[in-house]
């Protein structure tokens, strides 16, 4: 692979930005944060990306050790690409740059793509300031589900679809409640006590944003 373009600083945001400066490398690893994608999946959630970019983007990464490739085993025999930990390291970073970047949101412009999980870091933001614990969030909307690992130390952060086993609480609102949580406007909290997000279940979860 041809060497990766550096901005030659002895600075460690300089360094960092020789790995993750590149158009759409983060919003690479916000997809990753799911967990192993193939190919395909990442490019349907990552609208505006060309192949070839994409490709590369996923090249630069596995060179830089931030993600890595492998083959499923039988009958998947797939490949799939997913974070390293020093990859998933990047978390912290996208939530600091989501959160900093809140008032930029708005109002939703016509040629805006949504998906539903893009909802998943800034309510995982929200209910950690709630929650201290750890805890497994299914959250239903409109337009699609997805779940949350909350506190999760390592593997996926969230996760398209409905929760893979019975979760700690399932939070059910809609896409206007979503997208204020995202623009900063309101919290998880305060949408649970005003009604504007329904809580199910009995988990520890469930019953600390009951009683908030």
């Amino acid at each position: 692979m041809p060497p990766r373009r550096s901005y030659d600083q002895y600075c460690s945001a300089a360094r960092a930005l020789d790995l993750v400066g590149d158009r759409w490398t983060l919003l690479i690893v916000r997809e990753l944060l799911a967990g192993p994608r193939r190919y395909t999946d990442l490019h349907a959630d990552l609208p505006g990306v060309s192949t070839d970019v994409l490709a590369s983007r996923l090249k630069d990464m596995e060179r830089d050790g931030l993600g890595t490739r492998r083959r499923l085993p039988p009958p998947g025999a797939a490949y799939v690409y997913e974070l390293t930990p020093r990859g998933r390291q990047l978390l912290p970073v996208l939530q600091a740059l989501g959160e900093w970047g809140q008032s930029e949101l708005g109002a939703r412009r016509p040629t805006d793509a949504v998906r539903a999980h893009w909802f998943a870091l800034p309510l995982l933001r929200s209910l950690r300031d709630a929650y201290a614990g750890a805890g497994l969030v299914e959250v239903r909307l409109e337009g699609g589900d997805f779940h949350l690992h909350l506190g999760a130390e390592d593997g996926p952060v969230y996760g398209d679809g409905p929760a893979p086993e019975e979760p700690d609480v399932r939070l059910v609102l809609d896409s206007g409640t979503c997208e204020a949580l995202a623009r900063g406007e309101s919290g998880v909290v305060d949408a649970v006590r005003d009604g504007r997000v329904e809580v199910m279940g009995d988990g520890a979860l469930a019953k600390a944003l009951r009683e908030s």
